[in-house]
């Protein structure tokens, strides 16, 4: 009985650990709007529209391997351009969100990449400095995309903010905060050149 407490007391405190500042919040990676019948185009329409309403910019979009039934619409913001070219060390990866459109059996799903588990994954302990006006960033995507059907239905698991700002993939993997140089350029207009060129070639299966 002693052990059994003695378990269930360390749980609590490391549970209590896990959620210190953020009252045990947890995040799933994707927000899914629905399943809708109108077709990938009129979709990606729909969202571009609500996500200009709330003064993003949508600075892209591609469908994955060619494939028409799938696509991907990027978009940003100025503020959250702002915070996140702030921090140093590859902070502008959290620049970028992303909305998913997969059209199967005559209607589409619509996604969207949770900005909030991509903030604190990215920004770490910056998303909590930076917690207010991330938020806004985040509520303002999500009431673009929920808008199309009747709000958000997380999936993909979860996690706390805590977690996200130490997760790796598994075990003896690096970390985001521990980044594995491939290779070293002269300037960064010489890497970005190389990368495209090679992108154009096709090589390395791409």
């Amino acid at each position: 009985m002693n052990r059994l407490m003695k378990v269930l007391g360390l749980a609590i405190i490391l549970g209590g650990l896990t959620g210190v500042g953020f009252a045990g919040e947890k995040v799933s990676p994707y927000l899914k709007a629905g399943d809708f019948s109108f077709s990938i185009p009129e979709a990606v329409s729909k969202v571009k529209a609500a996500l200009v309403g709330r003064g993003f910019e949508v600075v892209g979009e591609y469908s994955p391997e060619k494939n028409e039934d799938l696509r991907v619409l990027a978009y940003t913001r100025a503020d959250l351009k702002k915070i996140a070219v702030g921090l140093k060390d590859r902070g502008a990866l959290a620049s970028v969100l992303k909305v998913g459109f997969v059209r199967k059996n005559g209607t589409v799903s619509v996604s969207l990449l949770n900005p909030t588990y991509l903030f604190y994954a990215y920004l770490g302990d910056h998303a909590e400095a930076s917690r207010k006006e991330l938020e806004a960033v985040s509520d303002d995507a999500k009431a673009a995309v929920g808008s199309l059907g009747k709000g958000l239905t997380p999936f993909g698991g979860e996690k706390t903010p805590n977690q996200l700002k130490r997760y790796h993939f598994m075990a003896t993997m690096p970390r985001f905060n521990d980044p594995v140089a491939l290779k070293t350029f002269a300037s960064f207009q010489e890497g970005l050149a190389t990368i495209r060129r090679n992108l154009d070639a096709g090589k390395g299966n791409t």
